[in-house]
């Protein structure tokens, strides 16, 4: 029987976190061995007409897709159609880098565990062409320019070419170093089609979600008819303030919907979420073989050495949370934010997805998990580092720019705490180890890199390179 004594306390919680976040709407789900106990929408689907959230409202789920598109290759590869470990050539023949001397040695599994050794190719701006407005070209920080600056990209031919035209350096041989790549996974989807004679979102429809019985769970918006569909909602400066508003326009693109373009609601996403728990079976349905979940959820790569966090096959993976073993992946995309995670061991599974892009559900998911398990709301299982003095903390402060992306952080110390802004949120950085620190309410590091001189010059963060400024 389930213990609801946490229910009011985590309810608090989740409302000071949507507060500070600035989130206009967040549904929770959360079920033991595979039946649900929690669902609970929190503020508003549409703010301006004052309509609540509910747990069958569809949210975009961003990079979760990413799980979806390992699924769909571990079944082409069960069924003998490809094997992980074919190189990306054999079914891309047209797959060239201009400075790539080990692509030949590029395979479906670097791709699947960001281990290629491809950079960030800044390819948004032309991949999501189609429905970008002005407004985003204006405000977003990843894709500011001038529209007329960039080619659309439609096909995947097209974004072939485009990215055997770029002039850049690999970040090391296939293998060595995580490094995420929406591009990867969106090559991925190509190779799924190739290899199953169906365009990507059909594969994924009538071979993962018909089968799972997630019948509010689409690439396309226009598939949800009269369903409860959320607005979606940015932040934009007007008359020097941050307002939050909704913004008429989904991103979606052709060519990288294997990376992040899926929308589905609690009860979907739970269903989806067994697969992990139990070893491919949702109910009488196998959906992949237990050897392809096993392979899915180990640590193929660390992408965060120090706090013990890997990558699996469109998975993250931490060994020991709290003592057991939890799956878990993010999403973040424009109007949305998406948090899944499942303790197998435990038989528990949770999904957290919000009308507003930030770290929040990340926050709200091990909050929940946390209260559920009598633990403190803001429990990691990461051991911090207390011995970190505020004359040594104040060498951190500054602002950063990143090298290859229009992008920057900047660190503040604040009652002897260091912090940075993520997505526009004031984040508190922990120390864990020399030089490392945890992003508070997430499963994220930033590492300070110094030079010869022992003076930090830089960040990295998800492998992205922030240079300090003078």
């Amino acid at each position: 029987m389930q213990n609801d004594g946490w229910i009011a306390s985590f309810e608090t919680y989740a409302e000071k976190v949507m507060k500070e976040s600035h989130l206009p709407g967040v549904v929770v789900g959360l079920a033991r061995y595979g039946e649900p106990f929690y669902k609970k929408g929190f503020g508003y689907r549409d703010v301006e007409n004052q309509l609540k959230v509910t747990s069958d409202t569809v949210f975009a789920i961003g990079s979760i897709t990413k799980s979806f598109t390992c699924v769909a290759l571990m079944q082409l590869q069960e069924k003998g159609r490809l094997s992980l470990h074919d190189p990306i050539k054999k079914y891309l023949p047209d797959f060239h880098l201009k400075n790539g001397k080990y692509v030949d040695q590029m395979t479906i599994h670097h791709f699947m565990t960001h281990t290629s050794g491809i950079p960030d190719l800044q390819t948004f701006p032309m991949v999501l062409y189609e429905s970008l407005t002005e407004d985003d070209f204006r405000y977003d920080p990843t894709i500011r320019g001038n529209k007329e600056a960039f080619q659309p990209i439609q096909t995947y031919e097209e974004y072939l070419v485009h990215i055997s035209q770029l002039d850049f350096e690999l970040l090391g041989k296939p293998g060595e170093q995580w490094h995420y790549s929406n591009d990867c996974y969106g090559l991925l989807g190509a190779i799924i089609e190739q290899v199953s004679g169906l365009n990507f979102e059909k594969y994924v429809h009538e071979h993962i979600l018909e089968p799972l019985g997630m019948k509010r769970t689409s690439f396309f918006l226009d598939e949800f008819h009269d369903m409860d569909v959320t607005k979606i909602y940015v932040s934009r400066e007007q008359n020097g303030k941050i307002a939050f508003v909704p913004s008429p326009n989904w991103w979606d693109t052709p060519v990288q919907r294997a990376s992040g373009f899926l929308k589905s609601t609690i009860s979907d996403m739970l269903k989806f979420m067994e697969l992990f728990r139990t070893g491919g079976k949702v109910g009488a349905e196998r959906i992949l073989t237990n050897d392809s979940v096993k392979q899915m959820t180990e640590v193929h790569i660390w992408r965060n050495p120090i706090i013990k966090q890997g990558y699996g096959y469109g998975l993250s993976i931490v060994p020991d949370y709290h003592g057991a073993k939890l799956v878990e992946h993010a999403g973040g995309i424009k109007g949305g934010g998406a948090q899944m995670y499942i303790i197998a061991e435990k038989g528990l599974t949770g999904i957290v997805l919000t009308n507003f892009l930030s770290t929040a559900p990340t926050a709200i998911m091990n909050g929940a998990f946390n209260f559920i398990e009598s633990r403190s709301p803001e429990a990691s299982h990461v051991i911090y580092d207390n011995s970190v003095g505020e004359e040594e903390v104040s060498q951190y402060v500054g602002h950063y720019q990143s090298k290859s992306m229009n992008l920057s952080l900047s660190v503040e110390l604040k009652k002897n705490q260091l912090q940075t802004y993520v997505l526009g949120s004031p984040i508190g950085l922990k120390p864990i180890d020399k030089d490392i620190f945890l992003l508070e309410g997430t499963m994220d590091c930033v590492k300070f890199n110094r030079n010869v001189q022992d003076q930090i010059i830089e960040i990295d963060y998800k492998g992205l390179k922030f240079k300090k400024g003078k």
